[in-house]
């Protein structure tokens, strides 16, 4: 919803931006004329409309997107009905069919035909040993870290050295298990090294590795948090697994995200754009032992069951793909 409004801010002269209202307070401006969403500044729109540049690659062609978007016959939306249901009214007005077709994994699990159930799929090496590693935590023990793959566009999406050292010593001071995915492109510019001193201090109680299928650590029973950077996958395939979340947001729909995490749906916490690790150590501490952390669980497996529900076979997102894929089989 918040891309779909890029037209009206560019046809209104509020984006592009003007080069001093990225530091003079101007992107906390509230905007309250979107359909059902409430208490938005232009800062939580996607990233890519925050350009001061009016020839902007990206700028113009979410402009173009948006065009095409109002043309067509229908939308697919990839989430559920009770999850966005005020901001999907809204849609339904704008387009003449929206089908809303989410989550997409656990739509494939129910399938009664899933190909992938008989593909002969083997785990790599590394992911036979974190399994086993995982196997031997016990039960909501352990917080999973994962920043995710995207790089195109910009060096934003990339993490800053010092960040990474807070990040790490945070993580190693709050004295919890944990599973970091971190690719060897992390930091930006140079090579991604911990800290020696990190990996003797936390060699008992964590394990680094380059990749693990998502879907597989946030659904182990051991994982009783999620670090993340609140992409909208990510953040929808931790809410399906009944996981809450410190989020960290970077760019693109990261800020919108991480907000309704947070503020709507409570079963996030945010940390500070300028992350310390004493602020880490507390909220991780918060997230996995705190009352709060508590109470975001008991949330974040009220979600997990409604996505279930929406993803069954009588669901309303089963429902929708079908009405979807009926018209498409007949063409």
């Amino acid at each position: 919803m918040g891309t779909m409004q890029s037209p009206i801010l560019n046809d209104k002269g509020i984006m592009p931006l003007k080069g001093p209202y990225l530091t003079n307070g101007y992107l906390d401006t509230v905007i309250d004329w979107i359909p059902r969403m409430r208490n938005i500044h232009l800062s939580d729109l996607p990233t890519f409309l925050q350009t001061t540049d009016p020839n902007d690659v990206i700028f113009n062609f979410l402009l173009e997107v948006v065009e095409r978007a109002t043309k067509a016959l229908g939308l697919v939306i990839q989430t559920f009905n009770m999850l966005e249901q005020e901001v999907l009214d809204a849609l339904s007005t704008m387009f003449p069919q929206a089908y809303v077709i989410g989550p997409l994994q656990p739509l494939v699990n129910h399938s009664p035909n899933d190909p992938l159930k008989s593909s002969g799929y083997s785990l790599w090496k590394e992911e036979v040993e974190c399994l086993q590693w995982l196997n031997s935590k016990a039960p909501n023990s352990m917080i999973y870290m994962n920043f995710g793959i995207i790089r195109a566009f910009t060096a934003l999406t990339i993490m800053m050295p010092s960040q990474l050292v807070e990040i790490a010593w945070g993580l190693a001071n709050s004295k919890h298990l944990f599973l970091w995915v971190i690719r060897l492109d992390l930091v930006f510019d140079e090579p991604m090294i911990l800290p020696p001193e990190f990996e003797l201090e936390t060699k008992e109680r964590g394990l680094i590795v380059s990749w693990f299928p998502q879907e597989e650590v946030l659904n182990h029973p051991s994982v009783g948090g999620f670090l993340t950077h609140s992409g909208c996958n990510l953040t929808l395939e931790s809410l399906c697994a009944g996981v809450p979340m410190l989020c960290w947001p970077f760019f693109v729909d990261q800020q919108i995200n991480y907000k309704y995490t947070c503020n709507e749906r409570s079963i996030g916490i945010e940390i500070d754009n300028d992350v310390k690790k004493e602020e880490v150590e507390n909220l991780v501490r918060e997230l996995m032992e705190g009352s709060k952390g508590k109470k975001m669980k008991t949330k974040a497996m009220e979600w997990k069951k409604l996505a279930e529900e929406a993803a069954n076979l009588i669901g309303s997102s089963s429902i929708n793909l079908n009405n979807l894929a009926r018209p498409i089989i007949a063409y």
